[in-house]
């Protein structure tokens, strides 16, 4: 069974939301401007599509996805190696007591929009809508 994003029973509170938010817009900027020494990480470009808090705001999960969907492996390789100094660079551009905790999961929300586009798509289902409508 899959794992969800969120852990709390009724999602996320706003404050997790907030603080996910500026995560994620910090994180892009960083990897964007290559603030981080690492030839391999400056040499790929990875969206930073969501971050999801903790309720005590301790651990951050970023849900990335290198361009193009290709070198997943590599990139979450890339970016636990270097999560010390992203800790660091997100603790130094945001003005929370403490920089949480980093983790890196493949953002899989791009794969499940092709499948449901591709189930669209097929034949069956279009005639199946149709007649729906009628």
């Amino acid at each position: 069974m899959a794992k969800s994003r969120f852990d709390t029973q009724g999602g996320p509170s706003q404050r997790q939301l907030r603080v996910g938010e500026l995560i994620r817009r910090t994180l892009s900027e960083v990897l964007a401007r290559g603030d981080i020494h690492d030839d391999e990480l400056q040499r790929m470009s990875i969206t930073v599509g969501e971050v999801t808090v903790s309720p005590d705001l301790k651990i951050a999960t970023a849900w990335v996805l290198p361009l193009g969907g290709k070198g997943r492996d590599e990139a979450i390789a890339a970016l636990k190696r270097n999560k010390g100094e992203l800790r660091h660079a997100i603790g130094r551009e945001m003005t929370l007591k403490f920089a949480p905790d980093l983790r890196f999961r493949i953002d899989e929300t791009f794969d499940r929009m092709d499948d449901t586009r591709r189930m669209f798509a097929d034949d069956k289902v279009r005639r199946d809508l149709e007649e729906d409508e009628e």
